[in-house]
């Protein structure tokens, strides 16, 4: 049984007063987050250039196979391990996660072992972003207006990164961002006309090569 399964209604701590309604509710991609907040690729390839780097100086140190060996395997079995804890966890983040949208407040509630609620009122929302992801994947974060905080550990993961003093409760790894954005926007323009600015993740820019110029025919700069 689920510490959820008393929720009078899904991701929600009691049951909403009257004119109130939910818009939209949603999760995020686990492994989308096992990637962009848990950064499991990083740890991975942390772990394989460790141990690239115990093959290479065991063979430059003139030890045994079985003893390089050893090294190489013990360091890419601790990897594993921790690459399996980090995206069991964001398996588990996901699943215990409800992101929802009412027409008066957006609502929070994660936690694996502990589970928090957090209300949002729209009007206490001084700007939210999109930041999208070229696979339609994003997150969005919400800065808080009149002084309204939530410490950065109650949030996390779903905190904007690095936003310690100020931290801004975030959507994280939605799978169809955009459309979430724009609902949001939507409630906030009704709510207090305050902006909302979209930040989409644009590939790097391709350097094109210049045409060289014809035999007898000068450069242009």
């Amino acid at each position: 049984m689920s510490e959820h399964d008393n929720e009078p209604i899904r991701g929600l701590p009691g049951y909403l007063p009257e004119g109130e309604h939910i818009l939209w509710q949603g999760a995020p991609d686990w492994r989308v987050l096992a990637r962009t907040a848990l950064h499991v690729r990083w740890v991975g390839g942390y772990f394989v250039a460790l141990a690239a780097w115990a093959l290479a100086s065991g063979v430059a140190g003139g030890e045994s196979l079985g003893t390089v060996a050893t090294g190489v395997g013990l360091t890419l079995a601790v990897g594993a391990v921790a690459v399996g804890l980090l995206t069991g966890y964001a398996w588990l983040a996901a699943r215990s996660t409800v992101y929802t949208m009412t027409n008066k407040r957006f609502v929070l509630r994660h936690g694996v072992a502990l589970s928090k609620c957090f209300n949002i009122p729209y009007r206490t929302i001084a700007t939210a972003r999109l930041k999208l992801a070229s696979d339609g994947h994003g997150d969005i974060p919400l800065a808080l207006a009149d002084g309204a905080k939530i410490a950065y550990p109650h949030l996390w993961p779903h905190a904007r990164p690095w936003r310690f003093v100020s931290p801004e409760p975030m959507m994280r790894a939605l799978p169809d961002a955009a459309a979430v954005a724009e609902r949001l926007s939507h409630q906030l323009q009704l709510a207090s006309e305050r902006p909302f600015v979209a930040e989409a993740v644009q590939p790097a820019p391709t350097r094109t090569r210049r045409p060289r110029p014809a035999d007898g025919q000068p450069a242009t700069a």
